[in-house]
């Protein structure tokens, strides 16, 4: 699915109109990127968290050359599932 199928999917179940479903979607999609920005959590209670943990600084090596490079601290985002939401998808 991608964000356009998304976008019909939210509209057809919420009954909104593509336009204020695109927006909606817009809006949550901005709103969980501002959150995790300033280092908070998004807890959907029974779909799930999204989060954001630190990556270590680390020594990694190119493929192609087999050179040994540095790879810097980074902070990436995360997702993490809710029991619904992982015994929904295992059912």
């Amino acid at each position: 699915m991608n964000k356009s199928e998304l976008i019909v999917g939210i509209a057809e179940k919420s009954k909104l109109t593509k336009k204020d479903a695109e927006a909606a979607l817009k809006g949550f999609i901005e709103s969980v990127e501002e959150t995790l920005e300033k280092g908070e959590k998004v807890q959907l209670v029974g779909f799930g968290t999204f989060e954001t943990r630190k990556r270590a600084a680390r020594v990694g090596r190119n493929p192609r050359t087999k050179e040994v490079i540095n790879i810097p601290e980074s902070t990436v985002p995360v997702f993490k599932a809710g029991k619904e939401f992982r015994d929904k998808v295992n059912k």
